[in-house]
């Protein structure tokens, strides 16, 4: 091994290329600092490279063929039945490959050195490539190095039968029969695609509801297209591993076997801390994951770290907001993380969730006022043909709106404008006095807003 002894002087050191690490690297270039950004894969992180990108790539081939039924009583000719699943993983991996193309060229500014990085102290690096150990000694480090599917035992992806998202996202071949174990968002969205397919699902969920983290009357409405759909959901169930002909489950009812050609494992996510020797600096875990501030520091005055490391929602949007907040750090700016970070789910319908639900709300003390509007209320939604679902306005006593919570369509797009309402803390009339183009779905957002601004001035 070649070992490169003196450590290299460098503005801002970034560890992870993901949305949160490209980001940090990119806006500290851009005021001005040297930067480096180590990444020991490709860049693009999870999320593009094998998390939200591919995953959405996949949806949409689904929701295109089921909704192909819809069409066909509307005037257009159904087109064929049959799903060529390497094609779309052909697809899939040229949209990939373009968004990577678009990372590399944002960071035409930034030097990137494959590798892996460990921590020497708390100013110093080493960073490992094939046979060569070069070393940097930074002003400010940036941790950004994401997180792996949690694996459990027995249920070992192996590439074949067992599978992690990643290598479901790979199938070029459509199972008959899928289990799905994990009722989380990941499990629900790529479950739902499986099954508009063709793939006969059963989720296997160990809590006693599916859709955690989401207020449960979004959840309801999801559950019942995933009824509509033919996947069977099991709940207070855990799995115990893969047998001939399926996966052994056991229930409030005993053990039994589900069918399953595949068993796809999706229970959530786990930081990717062991390569980097926090100890080194002196950082210690909590929960399993690093202690931050308000401006990302941890503590270690010098280190900074964002994303999936961090407690918080494992999102790309929340990382690459933590990586814009970490780079002006960094940079001596005086920025701090104060964001609302919306949540997102494209299940069938898909649920949008900012700030506070009515639950969350009652438990701050704000005596919440709801409204709501139905989507098959909506014009737009109707001619999509894709009315289940409602949005959800709640506002606290003095009618400023603390959170917006969606269910149907497009709500992942719809959530920025409930995003911007909270985030502004608008109040009840500011929404209601904007005017909402029609026929939108966005007049939805209008509405519930109309309705909780009645609840609040009902004379007493």
């Amino acid at each position: 091994m070649v070992v490169g002894e003196i450590a290299r002087p460098v503005d801002v050191l970034v560890v992870g290329g993901g949305p949160g690490g490209y980001t940090a690297a990119a806006r500290a270039a851009e005021l001005g600092r040297e930067v480096v950004l180590v990444e020991a894969g490709r860049l693009g992180g999870v999320c593009l490279n094998v998390g939200c990108i591919p995953s959405k790539s996949l949806i949409t081939l689904a929701e295109h063929r089921h909704r192909g039924h819809l069409m066909a009583e509307r005037g257009l000719p159904l087109p064929s039945e049959e799903v060529d699943l390497a094609a779309a993983v052909r697809a899939k991996d040229g949209v990939v490959d373009g968004l990577v193309a678009g990372v590399e060229a944002l960071l035409a500014k930034v030097e990137v050195v494959h590798g892996v990085a460990r921590l020497l102290d708390d100013r110093r690096v080493s960073v490992e490539s094939d046979d060569l150990v070069s070393h940097f000694q930074f002003g400010t480090c940036i941790l950004a190095t994401g997180s792996r599917p949690v694996v459990i035992p027995g249920l070992e992806p192996d590439g074949d039968r067992v599978l992690d998202s990643t290598g479901a996202l790979d199938l070029t071949e459509l199972p008959a029969t899928m289990a799905v174990v994990g009722g989380g968002y990941i499990g629900l969205e790529l479950g739902t695609a499986f099954a508009k397919l063709g793939t006969r699902v059963t989720v296997v969920e160990a809590l006693d509801r599916i859709g955690a983290g989401f207020d449960a009357e979004l959840v309801d409405v999801v559950r019942g297209r995933l009824d509509a759909l033919g996947v069977e959901v099991l709940t207070s169930t855990r799995a115990r591993g893969p047998v001939d002909g399926g996966l052994e489950v056991e229930g409030p009812d005993g053990v039994a076997v589900v069918p399953a050609e595949r068993v796809l494992v999706a229970v959530g996510r786990v930081p990717n801390t062991e390569e980097l020797q926090l100890e080194n600096a002196g950082i210690v875990l909590e929960a399993g994951r690093i202690p931050v501030d308000a401006q990302q520091r941890t503590s270690s005055k010098r280190i900074l770290a964002i994303g999936d490391l961090v407690p918080g929602p494992a999102l790309a949007h929340k990382a690459a907001t933590e990586g814009r907040v970490a780079a002006e750090v960094a940079c001596g700016l005086d920025a701090a993380m104060e964001a609302h970070v919306p949540a997102i789910a494209f299940t069938d319908p898909e649920m949008a969730a900012v700030g506070l639900d009515e639950a969350a709300a009652r438990e701050a003390g704000l005596a919440p006022i709801a409204g709501r509007a139905r989507f098959r209320a909506s014009g737009r939604a109707r001619t999509l043909g894709a009315e289940e679902g409602f949005v959800k306005v709640v506002a606290d006593a003095a009618g400023t709106v603390v959170g917006v919570q969606i269910v149907g369509p497009d709500a992942s797009d719809l959530i920025s404008a409930g995003a911007l309402a909270v985030e502004c803390a608008l109040h009840l009339d500011d929404v209601v006095g904007t005017i909402h183009p029609h026929p939108t779905l966005g007049e939805s957002l209008h509405e519930a807003a109309t309705a909780a601004l009645r609840r609040l001035r009902r004379p007493a």
